[in-house]
């Protein structure tokens, strides 16, 4: 993975309209749909660039986000959305500290912390209600590890994810 961070972040999906004055109705892919309403600016793909959504509203609803995007004013437009790719801007993204933003995992080495072995990559990461599951793409087939300092060391970004296994995890 080279050193150049992708700018923009998936954050969410429109899944459908709501009501018929052209509000949208998302599914957050942030740590919580707090996150995604607290953006101002949103950002959709379109032909290799972004281009930006200022966001006039927005409102949880559950799990979910309400949004009234700027240009979209009725139900022919939202319906027109439906299915969008959301993106944020990791600049606008709040990142606790220690944290790290999923797309940057992906693509790691995974790496013992005492021996240097090296498993496989990251390929995935899920919430298991408790903690992160990192899956790990190894030559074996995938396995996965919890997210937990017992046996995720430490996380050099751009680098590896070094872990110490219990015995079998990997093998």
């Amino acid at each position: 993975m080279g050193s150049e961070k992708n700018r923009y972040l998936e954050c969410g999906r429109i899944i459908n309209v709501h009501g018929t004055a052209g509000a949208v109705k998302a599914e957050s892919w942030c740590d919580s749909p707090e996150v995604l309403a607290s953006l101002s600016v949103l950002y959709i793909a379109e032909g290799g660039t972004f281009r930006p959504v200022s966001v006039a509203k927005a409102s949880v609803q559950k799990r979910f986000v309400l949004f009234r995007l700027e240009g979209v004013d009725d139900a022919d437009k939202a319906e027109a959305m439906r299915g969008t790719v959301l993106y944020a801007d990791r600049a606008d993204v709040p990142l606790p500290e220690g944290s790290f933003f999923i797309a940057d995992l992906i693509g790691l080495p995974v790496v013992d912390a005492d021996t240097g072995t090296a498993y496989g990559t990251v390929s995935e990461v899920f919430n298991a209600g408790a903690s992160d599951i990192y899956t790990v793409a190894t030559p074996d087939g995938d396995r996965m590890i919890p997210a937990v300092p017992e046996f995720v060391i430490r996380i050099e970004p751009g680098s590896a994810v070094y872990v110490r296994p219990i015995e079998g995890m990997f093998g």
